[in-house]
């Protein structure tokens, strides 16, 4: 277990668990925090025995922003450092990443939340934007993440409104794909995480999510030419076999790690 700015992560059976950590301020992120978090999941992405993530938050919150006290000061005449690359970083690894939410998820934390790949959610979690109440704007790219969730309608009316909503409303809206009871949460997510780990080829996760990153804005057919392609180079790799004779001995695969 390590814990370094309000991040902790630890190792198990190929699955690796961020915690958001800061109990002090409910585990709302300052700059240094949001560095780190981004920093341990590049750590877990190049480490090849890390097959799946799942990150989550200590105590009854998973992350519900931006430290205000950050926003409280004078800015600097050079402005905050944005970092959105750190933010941004489950969308961008190359291993799946399923938000375990396990209590209050807003502002920078929602953005967090929906740029997972999967979203778990505690029964009664709660959830906002919150930036409009803030006089704030739709930032770190929630303005493109959030209507791919949840389709334009409902995504302006939760960042026009910043209203709170609760997990069960999120399951509802799409932005969550499962809700469970809070002691049940994190079981549930890394059993999730850990089929992923077990049962599906690494180098296969990492292109389907370089796939939906690149074609959401491309027409269907050439969407389908690049699919071909990396099809037929599929074949080329031994996850194409061993998955086919995993299935016909009817045992685990034994995929290898990606890159290896």
């Amino acid at each position: 277990m390590t814990l370094e700015d309000g991040v902790r992560y630890s190792v198990d059976s190929g699955v690796a668990t961020v915690t958001f950590d800061r109990p002090d301020r409910n585990n709302a992120m300052n700059l240094a925090m949001e560095r780190r978090y981004g920093e341990v999941l590049r750590i877990l992405e190049a480490d090849t025995g890390v097959r799946a993530i799942v990150v989550t938050g200590a105590g009854n919150s998973f992350c519900p922003g931006a430290d205000l006290d950050v926003l409280a000061d004078d800015i600097p005449e050079g402005g905050i450092d944005f970092q959105v690359e750190y933010v941004l970083s489950a969308a961008f690894v190359g291993k799946p990443v399923i938000a375990a939410i396990n209590g209050g998820c807003a502002g920078l934390g929602f953005v967090i939340a929906c740029t997972a790949d999967v979203r778990f959610a505690a029964a009664g979690a709660k959830f906002t934007t919150a930036f409009a109440r803030r006089g704030l704007i739709a930032e770190y790219g929630i303005a493109q993440l959030l209507p791919d969730l949840v389709g334009r309608g409902r995504a302006m009316d939760l960042l026009l409104s910043g209203r709170t909503f609760v997990a069960e409303d999120a399951l509802s809206y799409g932005l969550v794909q499962e809700v469970y009871p809070a002691e049940e949460l994190l079981a549930a997510t890394k059993a999730y995480a850990s089929e992923l780990a077990t049962y599906s080829a690494p180098r296969s996760m990492a292109v389907m999510k370089r796939q939906i990153l690149d074609e959401a804005a491309i027409p269907l057919a050439e969407s389908g030419d690049r699919a071909a392609e990396l099809m037929a180079e599929s074949f080329l790799h031994p996850e194409a076999k061993e998955g086919v004779v995993s299935w016909l001995e009817r045992r685990p695969p034994e995929f290898p790690p990606y890159p290896s």
